[in-house]
This record gives structure tokens, C-alpha cells and sequence, in this order.
């Protein structure tokens, strides 16, 4: 036989693309349309509906950047189109730029009932399946005319990232609005060409099966008459018939598809966008859901579920009657699809307590499964929290997107920092917008790494981002794919149901012990500096607030638990961890809202905590409230200035003024640049720099080098800018100059404090007082930079003295451990990394911590030195100027703090990491009730004290082990106890607690998270 396959491909291509496509709608005819632009932000239908509405004509422009328009289009349906299947198509000027990057609209009854959204792959609204003639139509359509910031590839700065410098151009122009007939046969033909070109493509050309389609698809273009598409559509289809009937082999991989539409809770657009982008995405699903019975929906994040809740009553009783019907499928069990290494561990738990305590009140369902598609790596703490959440499985795509190292695995059991292994999938598709193209499951079965063990996937399909989610056409390829000789089976289904055959049919799946790092998007842990500075200072503040609530509602019976204000804030504050904005990873808009929001969260707070301190009682001396976790002993300055030394017991309280006959710590001296108080001595350069830090407890130098070395790196990473940091950017740097001034601020016996003042860069300047404390060996530098810098990072540099074989950096509820050296190509890719208060090295006998309250980025590196001896530099990341999406992004003032900790063990970094993030708060109130809770056992650590969310006055407290190894202790109330449950994370009991009178004995294994559940005895108030 001749080879003709050029030949049959190209007819195909042709008739295909000129000839079928156009035929799709059989006849049309145009809508009647007015429009009115609404004045500034988006109003509700109500007041669009009375507006007055002008006619608007085609290709008419419309829609400024971030704009609404109104549409009003009406219409008729001809007699002559009885019988047949009639739709609204709408085209509001789609551009080339992804479905959720360009315009989008809401169609809506004139009662105000949303009918479907448009979208640039799914522009049709129907009106009939079976048109009786003479229908009337008239819909209102709300349009937004969002700009695409994504144009050009992220290739230069934007200002259409705020309204406030966006503009007003028009963006879009006006194609029309009709209403057509779609010829059914002509689209379902279509379809199978679609399916059969793209599986051809992918077959080898060896395969015998790629010629039997050929041939099948040429015999299909002879049928198929060019003059009379419509008529000849159903011959056609009759000759490809035999082709699309052949079975897949038996040993073909099966992949699960599950109706997708990853929404950014922000992103290149705000917070009030992704509300509406929720409500037309959600109502095309919910139609979709009408039209085929086999659909299934996999949908996260419930902040999005009650804003439809909250906005649009009728799209969200169309997801209840899904969610009965099994065709919609909450999964995730978070509040957010939150950053996976940034959020703090409380709130962790949070996110998942918030979002599986949502679904089970809405729908009485209880999610499986954490979904996380698209973060930016994932915290080794996640196995044990999802577990305690009720969780059985894990899944994300991200790692795919590693710069240096392929991921070994696709289906694999992921093990914890404590030893919790949770079931993991890794979708080969690498996608989780798949469209079921023949490229997509030809790459999923290429991509599989688990070939002889496991023989499934999963497959999320359907346009994102406000593009629509699962289209009719999805639908139509999955029942064509479902069993097809040449193609995987593909069988749209529930991921749960999927989860469950994966871990059944491969139960002795590889483990991965530890993070899950993605090799890319590293600058997320530092770009949007106040934006990370706010979600760290709230995390805090709330922690605070309930201490001093619980303890004010257990011992002053007029003082009510503040339930709802706490339950909104936490919730404030969740949402804000979504991982394009805790990352920095957003538009202007977005992180200059956020910046608002926590400030106003933090205000709330701290008057939440002032009342329930108030409410202990009115006294006539100042008290010391500690809300960290340890027992403290330091200085602060009293609310005039003055430094006092002060005690206070771990969550409790105590008289500002220690005990007289108390011990009390050897006085600060202050002599030019020296800083010394009998534990530590602090000697700066006269250019700023530290000269030496030495510990006078080991008789040791700390440094190696300059201390506090401050480097301005070219920051310019190969592509996303707010969102990478590559490894080329260390190649080229200045040192800041020498200081403008070197100053002693503080010269008392308590503290002393020296200030630092540069000036650097395109007008930036520094300040920096470094301060040392009367009994403690921490050196504080309390930082304040006006930063004008444009695509540049400002790295702290610390090289120590020290042979470390890893670093060791504080996550959520423990620590992990990295190794120093750069072995292999995974040590060498973690260049940059994360961590939450304080990172420590040390070799056997010594140790140095470097805390901070604000930053996560990090590096350590490790060299020899001439003299043999080892130098290990720590480095934090204080402050970056990407410029794309927020060409104005740090910009302007940042102030934080951190320190160096000398002579640290991890017990230190522990409890001096919570010291700095928790300042000890003044307060004049009366003699304060025993703590709530109080422990004994080195290593247990509170990490949270409440009431019970379901208001029975019941105490939570939440416990971890901080060391990583075992431990004991007692736990001991400052309430009548009378019983002591161990509950999950949502504070369902899971077994009984043993209780001697007021205490309890506590156990932990190595980073155990304990959640127990105290009983008040009301009879021995």
C-alpha cells in the first residue's frame, strides 16, 4: 500500500478547520442589544436592572480595565426553527489570552436569576433543546471587562494591576450576540474529528492503528458532502463509526477525570473579582450538571462556596441540589487552597478545621482529601495535620513544575516530620486545566512513574481561573475516550472514588519522607514584605486573643467568649493565605487591600485582648501578661520608656516589678561600639558591621566574618519575577556602605543600643538598632529601611564559626532538618528556603540561632577556610523589588526585627523564636487567675488555648513536641478540671484522657500534635 498519510492528514485538517467548524450553527439570527456602564465598582442586579440601558451596537468598544458592563439583549426565537436545539451566542470581544485572563460575563433572567456565564470557550446560553418558535428572550448580562495582565508573557511592568493607575481605555470590542441553532450532527462529527486526529497524532507511525484511523478519517471526508455539511454530518459519522467502537487494550491505563475549575481566590485580580468569577464558573457547572448525568465536579476551597452563598442565593441552591444529586464533589477541607509553607501551624490547622467544618454543615459531607493543585510546595507538616483533620489523601500537580529534579513518584505514601504517612497523588497529565486532548492523556501515560505497580490517574479537566470550568465538549471527549483501542480509558468519577482503587490496587506504593520543596518560586518566601509581615503579626494576635479570652470567660462570669468576632477574623486572615497572596504573588491591588485588612484585623484584636484583660479586674499596678508558651525572664520597657526586669510564668500573668530578693542579671555596658552584659559581648566595625560577637559563657567567637553583612543582590530572575528567585542572582552584588553614622541610643544598666544608619542603592536608606539586653544573650536588630529599589534583594548575611552538617528550620509544629552541602542536584536546588521564626546550626557543643518576626527566605551555605576551619553563613532574605505583576511591589517603609541567639540549643530557638514574635504586654489590672494551662516537660509546647467552637465552655488546648524527640510531662489547669478528652483537629473526641484531680499526664512521640479537650467541673467553681 502507498503511504498517504500526508495526504488523508492534511484533507483532514482542512475540511476539519474550513469546513465542519463554520458549520456548527446552522442558521442566526441577531439580538436586539443596549448597554450601561456602570460607574465604578460593580452594583447589585437590582440597581443594573432600572438603569437606563442605550442601544449598543457591534464592534462598538465597551469595557475600561476592571469596568462592569451591562448588556440587555433580546430576541425571538423564528417559527421556522421549531424542533430544533436553540442557544444565546454571545462574544464580547474574546481575545487570544486565556479563558480567565480576558472578559467575562454573567447571563441573568430580568428576574434576576443567573442562567450561565460566558466565556471565551463557552459562549452559548440555552434556550431550548427542542425550540417550540417564538420564545421570547431577554437577558440581562453583566460583563467584566478585566485586562489581561499576563500579556506579553510577563515581559515588562504593568499599571493595569490597580484601578487606581489602570486607566480607562476601552479593552474590548463589541462582536455581537445572536441566537443560532446548533446543528447537532454536524457537532458531534466535530467531536469524533477532534478525537480521532488528536489520537492519531500521538500514535507512532509504526502503529497499525494510526493507519486504520488515517484511512477511517479519509472515507469520513468522502462522505461528508462539501456543499452540505449539515446534511451529509450523519454519513460521515457513519463511516467513522468502526473506529471509535474498537475497545482499549486490556492492560490500558485508566484515567479518573473529574470536572475542574482551579479559581484563584486572588491573583492577577482582587478579592471582589474571584467572587463573581465563583458565581460564573459555578453556574456554568451547575448547568453543565442538567445536561449530563455522568458529569462529576471536584470543587475546594470553601470560601468560595459561602461567598455564592452570601451573593448568589439561587447558584448556590444549584450546587446543593448538585452536591444530592453526587455530581458535585466538595473536596479539599480547607477554607482556602492555602500557601503550603508560609502559613503558621495554628492556622494550619485552622485552614483545614474551617473548611471540612463548612462542608459538613452545607452539605453533611465529610471531605477526604486535602486538594492543593497549584501551592507552591508543601510543609513536611502537612501528613500528620491532614490526618487529624479526618483526612485519608493528598493530592497536587506543582512539583511537576521543578526546575533541576524530576519527582521519582506519582502515587507514593508521604511520611511527615513525625512519622504520619498520608496516600499521595501526583497527576502525570501535569495539569489540573486539563481539555482530555489526545496530547494530554498520551502524556499521561508517558509521564506515569508507576508503570507495574499502579495503573491509574487522576485527571482534573476544565478552563480556570474564571475561564468557565468543564465544558459540554470535555464531556463529549470522556464518553468517546471511555474505552478506545490506542487511548487510555478514561471515566469520569469522584476523586475519592479514584483514591480508594489507587491505594487498593497499589497499597505497597514508595515513600517520601519529608518536605515536598518545589524547585522554583522561591522568592515567594519574601517578595510583598508587609503583606507576610501582616499574616505573621495576625497569626499572633490571635493566639493572644484567645488566651485572655478563655481566661477572662473562665474566671469573670460577665465576660462573654467572643465565638463569632474571633470565628470572622480567623477567617480574614485564612483567606489572606491563599497562595498567590501570603506568596507576594499578586497584583497591586490585591496586597494594597491586604495591608488594609490587617490592619484593621490587627486593630480588632488587640481591643479583643484589651477587654478580656480588663475584664481580670481593675488594679492599681501594672502586670505582665506572657502569652508564649515558656516561662520569661527579660527586659521591657514600662509604658513610659523604662526599662524594667521583669518575670512572668508561660500563658500567665505577673506583677511588672519582679519579686524583691529575686535574682536579677548582671548590668549592660556600653563603651564606643561595645555591647556587653557578662553572657555576651558585641563588638561593631566602624563601618557598622559586627566585628565580633563573643560568648563569654563558652569563651567562644561566634563569627567567622563580618556579622550582619548586608548585600544588595541584581535580582532579575529568567521569568516570574515576584515569584522566582534564580540561583544567578548571587553572582552579582554590592556590600551596603560603610555607615553614615554609628550611635550608642541606649546606655543603661538594663539595655543597651547602638544605632546604624546607611544610605544605598536608588535612595534607600537603612536604620538598624542593635540592641542587647541585661540576661539574655540575644542581640536584637530592630530594622527600618525606605526601600527604592527595583529588582534587587536585600540579604543579612552571619557567617559563624561552625561545622554544621545541616541547618534546621522551625515549620509548623517542629523543625526540619537540610543538609549544608551540595552532594546532590536536590541539596543544590534548595538555594533558597523557608522557615518561620527561626532557623539554627550547630555542631556537637555549640549552636547559633537567627530569629526573626516577619521573614521566611532564607539561605546556608557552608566553605573551609584557609585555617581549616569551617565557616557556615546563614543569610535572611529581608526585602525584594520584582516588578511584575506590582511594578511597585516593597516599595517604601518596612520595619521588623531580628536577632542573633548565641550559645543556642533548638530548646532555646523554640521558646526565644515565640519571645520575639509574642512581646510581653503591659497592663495595669488587678492580681490575674493561674494560668489556664500550664506544663512541665521539656519539649511539650502549647501552642494554642481556647474555648470549644461548639460554645459548651469546654477548653481546647492544642500541644506539639518542639524538640523532635520523645516526651513527658504534666499538664495542669487553673480550672476544676473534670475530664480530659484527645479529639481531631475539629474537636471530635477520639479517646479519653486519664486526669489525676487538676492535672493530667502527657506523652508525646518526636513533632506529636496533641489536641485534648478539658471539661470545666461547674461544681467546683
Amino acid at each position: 500500500m502507498h503511504d498517504e498519510r500526508h495526504r488523508i492528514e492534511g484533507r483532514v485538517e482542512r475540511v476539519h478547520t474550513q469546513r465542519v467548524k463554520p458549520a456548527l450553527y446552522a442558521a442566526t439570527v441577531p439580538l436586539t442589544v443596549e448597554a450601561w456602564h456602570a460607574p465604578g465598582e460593580p452594583v447589585p442586579f437590582a440597581q443594573a436592572a432600572a438603569a437606563p440601558y442605550e442601544p449598543f451596537a457591534r464592534n462598538t468598544p465597551w469595557g475600561p480595565p476592571w469596568g462592569t458592563t451591562w448588556f440587555r439583549m433580546r430576541g425571538q426565537v423564528p417559527a421556522a426553527w421549531a424542533g430544533r436545539r436553540v442557544e444565546a451566542v454571545i462574544d464580547l470581544g474574546f481575545t487570544g489570552a486565556g479563558p480567565g485572563f480576558q472578559a467575562e460575563a454573567l447571563v441573568h433572567l430580568t428576574d434576576g436569576t443567573p442562567l450561565k456565564a460566558v466565556n471565551p470557550f463557552n459562549r452559548y446560553v440555552p434556550v431550548a433543546r427542542r425550540a417550540a418558535g417564538g420564545e421570547e428572550i431577554d437577558y440581562l448580562v453583566e460583563a467584566a471587562s478585566n485586562p489581561d495582565i499576563l500579556a506579553d508573557g510577563f515581559a515588562r511592568p504593568t499599571p493595569l494591576g490597580d484601578r487606581r493607575t489602570a486607566g480607562d481605555t476601552p479593552l474590548y470590542v463589541f462582536r455581537g450576540a445572536d441566537l443560532a441553532v446548533l446543528d447537532e450532527p454536524v457537532w458531534h462529527l466535530d467531536l469524533d474529528l477532534c478525537v480521532l486526529r488528536e489520537l492519531m497524532a500521538e500514535l507512532g507511525e509504526h502503529e497499525p492503528r494510526r493507519h486504520e484511523i488515517a484511512h477511517a478519517l479519509d472515507r469520513a471526508m468522502d462522505a461528508l458532502d462539501l456543499d452540505d455539511v449539515s446534511g451529509s454530518a450523519p454519513a460521515a459519522r457513519e463511516a467513522l463509526a468502526p473506529v471509535l467502537a474498537k475497545p482499549a487494550h486490556a492492560s490500558a491505563h485508566t484515567v479518573s477525570g473529574v470536572g475542574h475549575a482551579h479559581i484563584d481566590s486572588a491573583w492577577l485580580w482582587p478579592l471582589r473579582e474571584t467572587r463573581r468569577k465563583t458565581s460564573r464558573t459555578f453556574s456554568n457547572v451547575t448547568a453543565l450538571a442538567g445536561e449530563y448525568d455522568d458529569f462529576v465536579f471536584a470543587c475546594s476551597q470553601a470560601q468560595q462556596y459561602a461567598w455564592v452563598r452570601d451573593h448568589y442565593p439561587q447558584v448556590w441552591e444549584g450546587i446543593r441540589k448538585a452536591v444530592d444529586e453526587g455530581q458535585w464533589a466538595p473536596v479539599g477541607g480547607m477554607w482556602v487552597e492555602a500557601d503550603g509553607n508560609l502559613p503558621g501551624g495554628e492556622a494550619l490547622a485552622r485552614q483545614l478545621v474551617h473548611g471540612k467544618r463548612f462542608f459538613l454543615e452545607h452539605f453533611g459531607i465529610e471531605t477526604k482529601g486535602v486538594w492543593l493543585p497549584d501551592s507552591f510546595g508543601y510543609t513536611a507538616a502537612y501528613p500528620q495535620l491532614a490526618k487529624l483533620a479526618g483526612n485519608e489523601w493528598f493530592l497536587t500537580q506543582k512539583i511537576s513544575w521543578n526546575q533541576t529534579n524530576r519527582f521519582p513518584h506519582h502515587t507514593f505514601w508521604w511520611e511527615g516530620i513525625d512519622g504520619t504517612r498520608i496516600f499521595t497523588h501526583f497527576p502525570p497529565v501535569d495539569t489540573y486545566n486539563a481539555a482530555l486532548t489526545g496530547e494530554e492523556m498520551a502524556r499521561a501515560v508517558r509521564n506515569y512513574r508507576e508503570k507495574g505497580g499502579g495503573t491509574r490517574s487522576l485527571a482534573p479537566f476544565g478552563w480556570g481561573d474564571g475561564g468557565g470550568g468543564p465544558t459540554r465538549e470535555h464531556m463529549e471527549r470522556a464518553r468517546r475516550l471511555a474505552d478506545l483501542e490506542g487511548s487510555p480509558k478514561v471515566v469520569v468519577e469522584h476523586p475519592d472514588a479514584f483514591f480508594a482503587k489507587a491505594r487498593e490496587e497499589y497499597p505497597d506504593a514508595p515513600v517520601w519522607n519529608g518536605e515536598l520543596y518545589l524547585e522554583l518560586h522561591r522568592a515567594t518566601y519574601t517578595s510583598q514584605a508587609r503583606t507576610k509581615q501582616g499574616n505573621r503579626r495576625s497569626e499572633h494576635l490571635l493566639r493572644e486573643a484567645e488566651l485572655w479570652a478563655t481566661t477572662a470567660a473562665l474566671h469573670t462570669p460577665d465576660h462573654a467568649y467572643p465565638y463569632e468576632t474571633l470565628d470572622r477574623l480567623w477567617k480574614t486572615v485564612l483567606l489572606h493565605q491563599f497562595h498567590d497572596i501570603l506568596p507576594g504573588s499578586s497584583i497591586a491591588w490585591v496586597h494594597r487591600e491586604a495591608e488594609a485588612e490587617y490592619a484593621r484585623v490587627a486593630q480588632e484584636l488587640e481591643a479583643l485582648t484589651g477587654e478580656a484583660i480588663a475584664a481580670l479586674g481593675e488594679g492599681s499596678g501594672l502586670r505582665v501578661f506572657n502569652t508564649s508558651p515558656y516561662d520569661r525572664a527579660e527586659v521591657i520597657r514600662t509604658p513610659g520608656g523604662a526599662p524594667v526586669w521583669t518575670t512572668a510564668p508561660a500563658n500567665g500573668s505577673a506583677p511588672l516589678e519582679a519579686p524583691a530578693g529575686s535574682p536579677r542579671p548582671r548590668p549592660v555596658t556600653v563603651t564606643e561600639r561595645v555591647l556587653d552584659n557578662g553572657m555576651v559581648r558585641v563588638r561593631l566595625a566602624d563601618d557598622g558591621t559586627l566585628a565580633s560577637v563573643h560568648d563569654l559563657r563558652s569563651d567562644r567567637e561566634v563569627l567567622a566574618g563580618p556579622g550582619n553583612l548586608l548585600r544588595l543582590h541584581t535580582d532579575l530572575p529568567n521569568y516570574w519575577d515576584a515569584w522566582d528567585i534564580d540561583r544567578h542572582y548571587r553572582n552579582r552584588f554590592t556590600e551596603l556602605p560603610a555607615a553614615e553614622s554609628v550611635t550608642v541610643v541606649a546606655q543603661d544598666p538594663l539595655v543597651g543600643a547602638v544605632r546604624v544608619e546607611r544610605a544605598f542603592g536608588n535612595g534607600s536608606r537603612i536604620a538598624q538598632t542593635i540592641t542587647l539586653r541585661a540576661g539574655s544573650p540575644r542581640v536584637d536588630f530592630e530594622t527600618e529601611i525606605d526601600w527604592h529599589e527595583a529588582e534587587k534583594i536585600l540579604k543579612a548575611g552571619f557567617p559563624f564559626d561552625i561545622r554544621a552538617p545541616h541547618s534546621s528550620a522551625e515549620i509548623q509544629f517542629g523543625h526540619i532538618q537540610r543538609p549544608t552541602h551540595t552532594n546532590t542536584s536536590w541539596e543544590a536546588a534548595r538555594f533558597e528556603v523557608s522557615g518561620h521564626r527561626w532557623v539554627h546550626i550547630g555542631e556537637p557543643g555549640y549552636g547559633v540561632a537567627v530569629l526573626n518576626d516577619s521573614t521566611y527566605g532564607h539561605d546556608v551555605t557552608r566553605t573551609v577556610r584557609d585555617d581549616g576551619g569551617t565557616t557556615t553563613t546563614v543569610r535572611l532574605s529581608l526585602v525584594r523589588a520584582p516588578r511584575i505583576p506590582d511594578p511597585e511591589a516593597d516599595q517604601g517603609l518596612h520595619r521588623f526585627t531580628y536577632a542573633l541567639l548565641p550559645g543556642a540549643g533548638i530548646e532555646d530557638a523554640v521558646a526565644e523564636g515565640y519571645a520575639l514574635n509574642l512581646p510581653l504586654r503591659v497592663a495595669r489590672a488587678a492580681g490575674a487567675p493561674d494560668p489556664v494551662v500550664s506544663v512541665d516537660g521539656r519539649g511539650v509546647t502549647v501552642e494554642a488555648v481556647k474555648l470549644a467552637d461548639d460554645a459548651s465552655g469546654d477548653v481546647v488546648v492544642r500541644l506539639y513536641e518542639s524538640r523532635g524527640g520523645r516526651a513527658t510531662g504534666t499538664l495542669r489547669t487553673g480550672f476544676p478540671l473534670g475530664g480530659a478528652q484527645v479529639t481531631d483537629l475539629l474537636e471530635r473526641p477520639l479517646e479519653p484522657a486519664d486526669t489525676d484531680g487538676d492535672s493530667m499526664p502527657v506523652a508525646l512521640r518526636p513533632f506529636q500534635v496533641l489536641t485534648l479537650r478539658l471539661t470545666v467541673d461547674r461544681n467546683r467553681d
